[in-house]
């Protein structure tokens, strides 16, 4: 990260979004690690269909969770009031591009279905455990301190 100060229309590396930084970090780790034991696994289970299965099941559940943390972190110094209209407008459009994509993708069969559902469920839980563990270790300031610079 830059040692630029943060503007309102972009978030900086201040102790505010350090749990949110250390949240995405981890989340992106436990899903690329539970995308390539996926993959490993329903590769052997159900050949080149597990695969995309699993792959599209990471894709798809591991946005959604993260997506989330990216989007608090962008609105970090926004009115609260703007940091929920945000939120609630993202997480209605991730709802609606997942439905809409199982629904395309529904009548497709070069996929396995179960590798997919057991994939975005795990990503789900994996990514969000992660993003809920690396908020909780770290260690942030309840206080800003004051800008020096600030008479």
């Amino acid at each position: 990260m830059s040692d630029t100060p943060a503007t309102p229309d972009q978030p900086g590396p201040g102790p505010q979004n350090a749990g949110l930084r250390t949240a995405v970090r981890l989340g992106g780790l436990a899903l690329v690690v539970l995308t390539v034991i996926s993959v490993i696994a329903w590769t052997l289970v159900d050949g080149v269909p597990g695969l995309w299965g699993a792959v599209m099941g990471a894709g798809i559940g591991g946005a959604f969770v993260l997506t989330t943390a990216v989007v608090v972190m962008a609105t970090a110094r926004t009115a609260p009031q703007t940091t929920a209209a945000i939120l609630l407008g993202t997480w209605l459009l991730k709802l609606v591009v997942a439905i809409g994509v199982v629904a395309v993708i529904e009548r497709f069969d070069f996929y396995s279905r179960p590798a997919f559902a057991v994939t975005i469920i795990a990503a789900l839980v994996v990514v969000l455990a992660a993003e809920t563990w690396g908020i909780l270790k770290t260690r942030t300031p309840y206080i800003e301190p004051a800008d020096p610079t600030v008479s």
